[in-house]
């Protein structure tokens, strides 16, 4: 059991360690071309943006403090944060101009269920969408796991990124990319406690904190965030 706490001060800590131990930090498009280099610790650096952009500031801040990049995935119909907004967008815009990835954060089969559309068209749509509203070219998606009880990544089980001009999905097994089964996975998606994969598989009971897994000096680092989990003083601030 880790005995980490999920502030600000906390994760940039655990990125400094990655960086000593001599991981190239790395966003999500970039593994495609880095994957067969094998001369570097990669250490793939994800971001997704669930809850709040305005935390997510905090996050590119410390990452351009450090000098790092990332890929940050942005939900279109969220009902807790609107990217359209005057603030929100500012910060989207932000992470662009800061040479950070944004990709798109998936929730197709929620919104094929939920308004009798037809995923494809709809996945198709938020990526036009999301292009044109950062003036950017979105090349890669993460489904998003919320509160419907759906599985957005079954959309995938028959389709392949590059049906839609995607480079990749995040969890995708095409040999073009396929980071998750060649990596160690670390991530925070369980709120208040960490897990890990290997190779895909699952670590029961392992919820060591990302530079603890650092340690362990993994080839291929899969670190996943979320920036409404962070605070300063407390979770609820």
């Amino acid at each position: 059991m880790s005995s980490f706490h999920f502030t600000f001060q906390k994760i940039e800590e655990q990125y400094r360690v990655a960086l000593d131990q001599g991981y190239k930090v790395i966003r999500c498009v970039d593994y495609i071309s880095e994957k067969n280099k094998n001369s570097e610790k990669i250490f793939v650096n994800r971001v997704d943006i669930d809850l709040s952009v305005k935390k997510s500031e905090r996050i590119v801040d410390i990452f351009n403090g450090l000098g790092i990049k990332a890929s940050f995935f942005v939900r279109l119909h969220a009902l807790e944060y609107n990217p359209f907004s005057f603030e929100n967008y500012r910060i989207l815009k932000k992470i662009v101009n800061s040479g950070h990835e944004i990709g798109y954060h998936s929730e197709v089969i929620d919104q094929s269920v939920i308004w009798n559309e037809d995923a494809a068209k709809c996945l198709t749509r938020d990526i036009k969408i999301l292009n044109t509203m950062l003036d950017i070219k979105v090349q890669g998606v993460a489904s998003h796991g919320g509160m419907t009880g759906l599985n957005n990544l079954d959309f995938w089980k028959d389709k392949r990124p590059y049906d839609f001009g995607l480079e990749y999905e995040a969890y995708d097994l095409e040999p073009k990319f396929n980071l998750f089964q060649e990596s160690f996975y670390v991530s925070d998606s369980e709120w208040t406690r960490w897990k890990c994969y290997n190779k895909g598989k699952l670590v029961e009971g392992d919820r060591r904190a990302l530079a603890e897994h650092v340690a362990d000096n993994h080839r291929i680092l899969y670190g996943l965030i979320h920036p409404g989990t962070y605070f300063d003083s407390h979770f609820y601030e």
